[in-house]
């Protein structure tokens, strides 16, 4: 009876501990909370809608991209979502924001959701910054000033590299913003691009052909 006894609670110890288990990719109530803070502090709307953001950090894994590119960070909210997929691919992020101050709560929100050693914050130009950057790029994810897409994409397209994947935020609800843009991503010899909308603000996906 003493061994029955023991193998029982035995067996619910160990059932108990699977039980508690989260499934794998469960944000923990510090980053949830920091993240539902970074949201309802953006007054103008500028942070990705959470859909997009988990859509990102798939993207980042799934690509295993080791060199993400972010124009246009914000307060830093997309720029953690890529952060947890580069957790996840081995790779690391340089986040650029133009506005000063939202460069500087990036910076500080990275740092308290733990991701400083994936996640870098430049502050500054982004058409300045970007030339001082190494290397190529796995993923870019551009969220920066509307008219601006074209001559992002013009800039970047010869340094992403070869398998790279071009995401452009605001593509359906900002679609007439953008057109030369988005002629540009659907016509290209050498991409194919689809249209996503995990919400309601839409991202374009264009992959570049080996």
């Amino acid at each position: 009876m003493r061994l029955l006894a023991s193998a029982l609670v035995a067996f619910l110890m160990t059932a108990g501990t699977v039980a508690q288990q989260r499934p794998a990719g469960t944000l923990t109530p510090q980053l949830e909370s920091l993240l539902r803070t970074i949201k309802s502090a953006d007054k103008g709307q500028l942070a990705v809608s959470e859909e997009d953001g988990r859509f990102l950090r798939v993207l980042v894994a799934t690509r295993a991209a080791k060199s993400i590119l972010e124009i246009g960070g914000a307060s830093g909210y997309s720029g953690i979502w890529l952060g947890l997929g580069a957790r996840e691919s081995g790779g690391r992020v340089v986040s650029i924001e133009y506005d000063a101050q939202r460069a500087r709560e990036a910076a500080e929100n990275v740092r308290r959701a733990g991701l400083t050693d994936v996640v870098r914050v430049v502050p500054g130009d982004a058409f300045k910054e970007i030339p001082k950057l190494q290397g190529t790029f796995d993923l870019v994810f551009l969220d920066a000033w509307k008219p601006d897409y074209q001559k992002f994409f013009d800039m970047v397209y010869p340094r992403l590299a070869p398998g790279g994947v071009f995401v452009a935020h605001n593509v359906v609800n900002k679609k007439n913003e953008m057109e030369p843009f988005l002629k540009t991503v659907h016509t290209h010899p050498s991409l194919f691009t689809t249209i996503v909308s995990p919400s309601g603000e839409g991202m374009s996906v264009s992959y570049k052909v080996k």
